[in-house]
């Protein structure tokens, strides 16, 4: 009987890692504590459950540097994205999905699969031998995560993530609230009014801000030095470093005029984004909060056009975990104690839907090459995914390493280019051409 294949944690990582390792013939494995377990954030027992937003962010693939990473995901025959293309929401230049419709999809897809198998139940420890990747993503289990700080003689594997909160439409008042995307962004009508928005003029941004930061919080006691990430601070917390944080952050009005009163420029705007195909659900976008749920309904409600918003979800804190992969992954994603064994997605450092499933991409198609006596190459640097696999690996500064979004600060510089703002344009677009070819040959030498 051929070797197996196992991988541990069935979100978007391992996901696409056991789709890359199974498409190539390797018999995979497929670990998920859920639903005997379960955790904060999760609600189902599908595969990729999507738990903090419903969108994969920009699908410019010229000038952005997740875009490119979308467009490099699709040559290489990725579940993740093919079933985001599937159930896909208007959303501007964004890539917004139906996230139970994405998830069911994604597990439809896996189980039908004759050479993979799921094994539900919790894994606690690392193995000793086999073949294994491990991509149990932000909320990997206490135990585990024990078994994982041992191994890594790490004395902190955690920051904090939030999750923003659900409104159902019918409760929105669009009397006040008006469907534009910022900057008019979108091919087609439908997509240059993908979000709603909720205007704020001075005294209400204002009071806003103050119940805001008077607002009661979640207390934490497990892990409460852990630090936030950056790229998904909760507002409350954005609050704190001065009252015109949010209105030049998410609540920034740049980009849209207000379809009721077209004169009137909003001091400050609140935007919310389609969270299911039927568009009976809206997430606030960058809303991720720390609020108790009973101040949140408060506070929320302060919102012009949501004075009766009735939520499907709250608002929520959750610790998230990763390794610090610098000193730990070789440039395979390998663990140096235990070569045998990988990483995958949110736990190696990486920050986002999908930079975690292109991580998981990148696992799954060096173990299946290594289980069939054929290893791969370094993935190119030059490739978005090749510069995500590099700063985990090694090009992140080890002491100072916290996670990351894909973005071209990480690739390496092109040269003859023009610096500043107005070289920037033509030098992402240099970026992006290097960044297709490297990738492309990468794909086509493996035959």
């Amino acid at each position: 009987m051929s070797e197996e294949l196992h991988i541990v944690g069935g979100g978007l990582a391992g996901s696409e890692a056991a789709w890359q390792a199974a498409r190539a013939g390797i018999r995979v494995v497929l670990h998920e504590m859920r639903p005997e377990m379960g955790t904060f954030a999760h609600r189902t027992g599908d595969l990729a459950e999507m738990v903090c937003s419903n969108s994969f962010r920009s699908d410019d693939s010229e000038h952005n540097a997740v875009g490119l990473l979308h467009w490099e995901m699709r040559r290489a025959g990725s579940l993740i994205m093919e079933m985001a293309d599937l159930h896909r929401l208007p959303a501007g230049g964004a890539l917004a999905v139906d996230r139970a419709a994405f998830s069911r999809a994604v597990t439809e897809r896996l189980t039908g699969l004759d050479n993979l198998r799921i094994e539900r139940g919790e894994i606690t420890a690392l193995p000793a031998s086999g073949r294994w990747i491990f991509a149990t993503g932000p909320l990997t289990s206490s135990a585990l995560g024990a078994a994982i700080q041992a191994e890594t003689g790490a004395d902190r594997l955690a920051f904090f993530d939030a999750i923003a909160p659900i409104v159902h439409a019918d409760s929105i008042d669009m009397s006040v609230v008006w469907a534009q995307s910022r900057y008019d962004k979108g091919e087609s009508e439908e997509e240059r009014k993908a979000y709603l928005n909720c205007p704020l003029d001075r005294d209400q941004y204002e009071a806003f801000i103050d119940a805001l930061l008077a607002a009661e919080k979640a207390a934490f006691h497990e892990g409460e030095e852990a630090p936030y990430f950056d790229g998904c601070l909760p507002i409350e917390v954005m609050a704190e470093r001065g009252r015109d944080t949010l209105r030049h952050g998410p609540m920034k009005p740049v980009g849209l005029t207000n379809a009721h009163r077209p004169a009137e420029k909003p001091y400050a705007v609140v935007q919310l984004r389609r969270d299911n195909a039927l568009g009976t659900l809206y997430n606030m976008v960058g809303f991720q909060t720390k609020m108790k749920h009973g101040a949140q309904v408060s506070v929320f409600r302060m919102i012009p056009g949501l004075e009766n918003a009735r939520f499907a979800r709250l608002g929520g804190i959750h610790r998230n975990t990763f390794i610090n992969s610098p000193t730990l992954l070789d440039s395979q994603m390998r663990l140096r104690s235990r070569p045998h064994i990988r990483f995958a997605g949110q736990i190696t450092g990486v920050e986002g839907y999908v930079e975690s499933a292109a991580m998981g991409l990148i696992a799954g198609r060096f173990a299946a090459a290594e289980m069939q006596g054929a290893p791969l190459p370094d993935v190119p640097q030059d490739s978005a995914m090749g510069a995500l696999v590099h700063h985990i690996t090694g090009g992140a500064e080890a002491k100072s390493f916290q996670p990351m979004n894909v973005n071209f600060g990480l690739f390496r510089p092109v040269e003859g280019l023009r610096g500043g703002r107005r070289g920037r344009k033509e030098r992402y677009r240099a970026y992006t051409e290097r960044a297709k070819a490297a990738w492309l040959g990468w794909l086509e030498g493996q035959g």
